[in-house]
Formats: structure tokens, C-alpha cells, sequence
């Protein structure tokens, strides 16, 4: 049965560089797959530098679950496999040859096809890896059988793409998505809002549609997943992002994985920001090239200003990304700071005049305005986080590694998307996501 949920608790961020609704296609010579963007993964290569590779060929698995692989978005040449510290794999990179030689996995017959079949299929072709569990945040294990799947049909992130834009005429790739998770588990919801007009979500079948309308974070799948399902201690969910239902649905009707994604190029230094069709794992460089403002140092996040990882211009777009954000560094410093009045300051206290416009658009830069200092229990932060979980408590007891207590205050529920509104509010300035990926990282370990 559909529910109609009002999210009160939460607060948009609204920045400058919001992206038109103008579509172009950009094709682009060098791309990169990343094993950092998959939480504990040990990647082990399944190619060489110098290989050649087809749009789906198999570049790494994880050694420790071989059910995780990761296919190449293009097809080309291996140029280089890039290591950090100790040797940690960081970006496998691929120059196209242009000829867009794809594996075949073959078209099948969606409704005569069991879950092994579907499991099979996901698994083989390396399209497996979109489906992700709640807790932990990681790539699911296909042996396990959810207790439902969840997809948000919308997104409340600052500059977030439209998801109603991005799936426009992708109808039957989606609804093909949907009914191939529906093998899976006994229950798929989907999370859309008020406004979605998209054909795909509001007439999508053999789901539940439930409806969910407040500030960000609404449109988080933790925050949809948690008021329609909560996870206790032994159960998992799954999650799937709306275009990835779509590439696991073109997977069936086509036997391709079809790599082309569109995402958005936001941002205040953004001159004319608007929607790319692009493939997975494309250069950044390629993509912002001479549509960004020059007048300060820049700040490129792969993803959004709250949750994204800053890029380079020779870095890549993430694999679970479709935004690309372009603010200033936050290099540039005022004398006495926040003290000073201005229009243009923005802050969710009364430390700034920004609460006497709350419609309007700022230009932020990345600036953290103070250093590290102690939590302050002021009762804020559970204005913005729309769960029955107390944020500052948790992310203490996982400071002391107190694993009792952090799953009695709820740490099963929680991803670092949940928690980066939190974050940014914060007078204390401490890291809370990388608290919070600490914590489920020592509690995965403690429950294998």
C-alpha cells in the first residue's frame, strides 16, 4: 500500500548553477574505472596494460568476493593501472579506439527468467556491482535474498540532476530494470515526490510507490528506507540508482551493457550549466574544458558539494556519479572570518543575514571557516537529519569503538549521505562521514 510521508526535519542548500534542461553528447578519448569508488574491495586485475578491451569486458574482481566485477565502459586499449600507497589500485584507464566493440551477453525473455538466472547474468556481465546493500553501503552479496529493494526516484542534494529529465524516454529500459529486480525479492519500492512527472516512476509496474515531499535529505534512499522499512540487526536491503535500473534493464532487452550516462555539470564557476550524455568513467578534463569560469582556483567534486570526492581535471567520474560540481577553492580568506556581516555569507545559523532571504542562491567555496574543536550538543543537528537516531551520540560511541552501543543507536541505518547535512552544519568541524565509513567498516568486520 502507498504512503504519502512529509519529511520535516532536513534544509536545502541552495547554490548557484543549477543545470538547464539542455541535453548534449560528448564523446571522449580517455576513461577510467576506479576501485576506490567500491567500498572493501580488494581488487584483483583481470587485464594487463597494453590488453585490449571491449565495451563490458571484465577489468578487476575482488579477490575476496568474485561475485564483485567490474566491466570497461569503452572499448580500447589498458594504458595505465594507476597505485597509491603500498601499492593500493586506484584507477585502471582505457583510451577508446573509437569502434565501440561490445561483448555480446545475449537478449533474454524477462518473464520466463528465475533469480539464479537473473543472478547469473548480473553476475557474468559485471552489472552486479549496481546493486548495492544497506548496511555497509557495499556491493551486495547475490547469495543473499533482501527483504526488499529500494530506488529514489528523486534527489534533494545540492544541484542534484533531475532524475525526471534524465529518464525521459528511457521508459522501457527502466520498467525492464524493474521487473528484473523484482526476481530478486519479494518487494521493489520506489521514492518519488510531489512534483516527479517522469512516466517511468509514476507508472511503473509491479511496485510500490510511495510519496515523499521535504527538504534534503527526502530524497536519500536511507531516509526513504528507514521510514517505510527500518533495517534491524540481520536484515539487509538493497538499493539501485534510477539509471542504473535502466543499464540493468538494457542488459536484458539488448545482452549490452550500455555504458552512456547522462549527468549534470553544475556549479557557480559553471558558465552555462547543463545536462552531457557521456559514458561511465569519462575524463573530467574532457567534460568541463572550457566551460568553467577562470577568475579564482577551482574546486572539481566528482558527485555533490556534500557527499562527492574532489577531482582533478585529468581525474574521472565516478562510478556511481552523475554530477559534476565546479565551486571555488576555498583558498581566499577574510579578515575576522564569519564575524563580519555580509549578503553574501551563508550559514544555517543567525551567524550570517542569509536567513532573511531563504530563497536565495549563494556562490559557496569550500572553505571550512574554523578548525576541528569539540561537539557542541545544541539539539541542531537533529533539525536536519530525519531519522530516530541521534547523530552526535552515535558518531562518539564510534570514536570509542563501542560496538554495543553504536548498534543500539542505529548505526545499521545510516550511510555517509545521511549524515553529510549533518556534517555541513556542524560547529565542531570534525569529518563525521569518514567517522560514520569507519564505523561500518569495523562493524562489516566484526559481523563476517
Amino acid at each position: 500500500m502507498s504512503q504519502q510521508i512529509k519529511i520535516k526535519r532536513g534544509y536545502d542548500i541552495k547554490l548557484k548553477g543549477k543545470a538547464e534542461e539542455n541535453l548534449q553528447e560528448i564523446s571522449l578519448d580517455k576513461y577510467a574505472v576506479k576501485p576506490t569508488d567500491f567500498h572493501g574491495l580488494f581488487p584483483k586485475l583481470s587485464v594487463r596494460v597494453g590488453d585490449k578491451v571491449k565495451r563490458g569486458t571484465l577489468l578487476f574482481f575482488d579477490k575476496h568476493n568474485e561475485y564483485v566485477k567490474i566491466p570497461s565502459p569503452v572499448s580500447g586499449t589498458v594504458t595505465e593501472v594507476l597505485r597509491g600507497a603500498k601499492r593500493k589500485m586506484l584507477e585502471i584507464r582505457i583510451e577508446s579506439d573509437g569502434t565501440d566493440e561490445f561483448i555480446d551477453y545475449g537478449k533474454q525473455e524477462i518473464g520466463s527468467l528465475t533469480s539464479e538466472n537473473v543472478t547469473q547474468k548480473l553476475v557474468e556481465s559485471g552489472l552486479w556491482s549496481f546493486i548495492r546493500q544497506r548496511p555497509y553501503t557495499v556491493v551486495a552479496n547475490p547469495s543473499d535474498r533482501p527483504k526488499a529493494i529500494f530506488i529514489s526516484g528523486f534527489d534533494t542534494a545540492p544541484l542534484a540532476a533531475n532524475v525526471d529529465f534524465v529518464l525521459n524516454g528511457k521508459e522501457k529500459s527502466f520498467q525492464a530494470g524493474l521487473d528484473v529486480l523484482s526476481k530478486l525479492t519479494d518487494k521493489v519500492y520506489i521514492g518519488i515526490n510531489s512534483k516527479t512527472t517522469s512516466p517511468a516512476l509514476k507508472n511503473a509496474k509491479g511496485v510500490e510507490i510511495n510519496i515523499f515531499d521535504g527538504p534534503h535529505p527526502a530524497g536519500n534512499v536511507g531516509i526513504q528506507i528507514h521510514h517505510i522499512s527500518p533495517i534491524n540487526k540481520g536484515e539487509i536491503v538493497w538499493t539501485v540508482q534510477p539509471q542504473d535500473v535502466v543499464a540493468i534493464g538494457d542488459l536484458f532487452l539488448t545482452g549490452q551493457y550500455i555504458s552512456d550516462i547522462i549527468i549534470a555539470l553544475v556549479g557557480s564557476e559553471v558558465e552555462s550549466p547543463q545536462y552531457y550524455s557521456v559514458k561511465r568513467g569519462s575524463e573530467i578534463g574532457g567534460i568541463v574544458g572550457g566551460k568553467v569560469k577562470t577568475e579564482y582556483e577551482l574546486r572539481y567534486i566528482s558527485g555533490n558539494v556534500l557527499t562527492g570526492t574532489k577531482v582533478k581535471l585529468n581525474g574521472y567520474l565516478g562510478f556511481y556519479h552523475n554530477l559534476i560540481s565546479v565551486i571555488p577553492e576555498g583558498n581566499k580568506y577574510e579578515f575576522f572570518g564569519w564575524l563580519i556581516p555580509s549578503p553574501k555569507k551563508h550559514s544555517f545559523y543567525r551567524t550570517a543575514l542569509s536567513w532573511l532571504t531563504p530563497n536565495k542562491e549563494y556562490r559557496l567555496n569550500t572553505n571550512l571557516n574554523g578548525g576541528e574543536r569539540a561537539f557542541v550538543v545544541t539539539g541542531s543537528l537533529e533539525k536536519v537529519f530525519p531519522m530516530d537516531i541521534l547523530p552526535i551520540p552515535l558518531i562518539k560511541s564510534i570514536m570509542i569503538n563501542d560496538i554495543d552501543q553504536m548498534e543500539q543507536l542505529g548505526i545499521y541505518e545510516v550511510d555517509e549521505e545521511d549524515i553529510a547535512l549533518c556534517e555541513y552544519i556542524s560547529t565542531s568541524k570534525i569529518e563525521m562521514q569518514d567517522i560514520l565509513r569507519n564505523g561500518l567498516n569495523m562493524m562489516r568486520k566484526e559481523m563476517s
